[in-house]
């Protein structure tokens, strides 16, 4: 996976850096797989804002992604790599031995006809799905469970991993994408590898259309806003502003906002970088 930079023959191309598709292999999506997704532009069910910068986009169907990788015995073999308009990271269609079809989030590396499997007693290779008493420590891993049975959860978007550092009675000692260490109890599973689409980072729109097609609105920044509007707002010229803030006077840039007593945080053995 590479981006390639556009030359500038018009002014939305002058910026843009995009991403080269190489990986792909197939255009078209698996019709059993697809599902109709409807977009809210930000409203809740009385019709009211309650999220702003939401709104237009691209119409688009959701993928199935199997985030459980719960069809332990049996190997899948590698049909294609695909785009997915609804995530970061590229996604795979396996086809089991029985003929089932199913997409899984594609780990970096994953071939077309290459074998995947699932459960106890599977090699850790790229694209296995294993227990965390199963997995070697040091290994790299992504789409991991918090919860045993409910489905991979963290590292999931494109370019991120987790490694496995060490193993504490039940529970397994996971580094996470954000600094995070983290317990994750050893009966949760996790896919051996790093996540797809790594250069997803370096991707530049180039212009305010882009953002539109994804359904991103021009966000607005406080400062400019009115004193009606936001705490940060108003003043004469560029004389305004004050102390961080959010819309409802909430410190920002900094200011922790994690609740004391969360029930998780006695599972976090050093927390995230600042």
């Amino acid at each position: 996976m590479a981006v390639r930079k556009l030359n500038p023959v018009t002014p939305g191309q002058r910026h843009k850096i995009t991403g080269t598709f190489d990986t792909i292999t197939k255009g078209t999506p698996e019709k059993s797989l697809l599902v109709p997704i409807k977009r809210t532009g930000g409203r809740n069910n009385d019709g009211k804002m309650t999220m702003r910068y939401i709104g237009g986009g691209h119409k688009k169907r959701y993928r199935l992604i199997d985030f459980l990788r719960n069809k332990d015995g049996m190997e899948a073999t590698v049909t294609s790599i695909e785009y997915d308009p609804n995530r970061t990271a590229r996604i795979a269609l396996v086809t089991y031995n029985d003929g089932e079809k199913r997409y899984i989030i594609a780990p970096n590396g994953l071939k077309v006809g290459q074998s995947i499997a699932s459960g106890r007693g599977v090699a850790p290779e790229i694209g296995n799905t294993l227990y965390l008493s199963d997995i070697p420590l040091g290994t790299v891993i992504h789409n991991i469970e918090l919860h045993p049975g409910k489905g991979g959860s963290m590292a999931r978007s494109a370019g991120t991993y987790a490694q496995l550092t060490s193993r504490d009675g039940k529970y397994a000692i996971v580094k996470l994408p954000s600094g995070e260490t983290r317990m994750v109890l050893t009966t949760c599973r996790a896919t051996i590898g790093a996540v797809s689409n790594s250069d997803h980072s370096l991707e530049i729109s180039g212009k305010a259309g882009r953002h539109r097609w994804l359904g991103i609105r021009p966000r607005v920044r406080g400062v400019v806003m009115n004193p009606v509007d936001h705490p940060m707002g108003g003043g004469e010229g560029r004389a305004s502003g004050g102390h961080p803030r959010s819309r409802k006077g909430l410190p920002a840039k900094g200011y922790k906002t994690r609740a004391k007593k969360k029930a998780s945080n006695k599972y976090i053995v050093e927390k995230r970088k600042k």
